[in-house]
């Protein structure tokens, strides 16, 4: 396979949909309409309350378990499972004997323990010494087991990746880099019914957002916001990337022309605070002409008090495409055509 055809990132997001629709827990999130300061209406996509985690990341990870068992018990077995298949005693006995693991600074970890949990399998999240104590004891709630390692997320991220090469657990992580890009698109795959789920909706309505703020990490899940909104939606908006200033990764990956790195101290936009980005998801921006803005953790902070305040309790990084949209609002001079849609992306930690 060439390199290019591994950064290439097509999803089957009709899979992710039938796959989803099947699903007990699943339903559409909420699209509200909220007030921005000068009275300027916006669209906002809740994902806070997604599938019971409390953030999108629970479209990704557990998608991704799935496809994984999938398609090992097909070339074992050749079996296509279905939903209901999943639950079977042999299948769930074939699941147990798998391991996932993955560092995690937030909500993919509980994604991939929640994952496993559901289809019976095992997970092993590894989390630096900046992450709360009591995120361990989320993801213990979940069966997984929890291993601190290191100072910093990097040092965890290089941890698991240690951990799956010599055991035999499988690496699930949410970012990608050279040699490892296939089981992270299928996070990315996951997270595409996001903007299918509001297409749907601003088809049946005809009005269409102007512009949309979409936060970033390592870039999965704006990445695949962003390539879902230029394959099929009606009415094209502008397309911003918002990353805090201490990790605007992608930022600096798009004025050096390459993936690169940017160091910076630590970030309050905790799940934001990436240092280097996905390669997949940052050639997928390149092609879907996007722009960049970063936020200050005074200003996202601002944008989660602001959020919280008109009724949709969230963080730093759940609020920060609306941080991004505020801190821009005296440059765009916005008028009566300017319809904004932001992700608030997680609940209160």
């Amino acid at each position: 396979m060439k390199h290019t055809d591994s950064i290439h990132f097509a999803p089957d997001f009709e899979r992710a949909v039938k796959h989803f629709k099947a699903q007990d827990d699943y339903t559409t999130s909420p699209l509200l309409t909220l007030q921005a300061p000068g009275g300027i209406s916006i669209r906002v996509k809740d994902e806070t309350n997604r599938m019971g985690l409390g953030a999108f990341k629970a479209l990704g990870a557990p998608y991704a378990v799935a496809r994984i068992l999938e398609t090992e018990w097909a070339a074992q077995a050749g079996e296509t499972l279905t939903p209901e298949r999943m639950n079977d005693p042999d299948v769930r006995a074939y699941a147990a004997t798998r391991t996932f693991v993955c560092a995690s600074a937030g909500n993919h970890g509980m994604g991939v323990a929640a994952g496993a949990k559901a289809l019976g399998a095992n997970a092993r999240i590894h989390l630096a010494q900046t992450v709360p104590a009591s995120f361990a004891d989320r993801l213990r709630a979940f069966d997984a087991e929890v291993v601190w390692s290191g100072d910093v997320y990097d040092e965890s991220v290089a941890a698991a990746i240690t951990d799956a090469d010599s055991t035999s657990a499988t690496l699930l992580a949410d970012g990608t880099w050279p040699g490892y890009t296939e089981i992270p698109k299928s996070v990315m795959e996951g997270y595409c019914i996001i903007a299918e789920e509001m297409r749907e909706t601003f088809a049946a309505s005809g009005v269409w957002p102007t512009h949309v703020y979409l936060q970033a990490g390592v870039g999965g899940l704006a990445a695949a916001m962003a390539h879902m909104i230029r394959l099929n939606w009606a009415e094209q908006p502008t397309l911003i990337v918002v990353e805090p200033e201490a990790a605007a990764c992608l930022k600096a990956s798009h004025l050096a022309g390459a993936p690169s790195r940017s160091d910076g101290p630590e970030s309050n936009m905790g799940r934001l605070d990436c240092k280097e980005p996905s390669i997949v998801a940052w050639h997928t921006l390149e092609r879907c002409d996007v722009t960049y803005q970063t936020i200050s953790e005074d200003e996202a902070e601002a944008a989660a008090q602001a959020v919280t305040s008109m009724g949709l309790p969230t963080t730093p990084s759940g609020a920060a495409g609306y941080g991004a949209l505020v801190k821009q609002l005296s440059d765009i001079n916005p008028g009566k055509d300017f319809r904004p849609l932001v992700i608030i992306s997680e609940g209160p930690a």
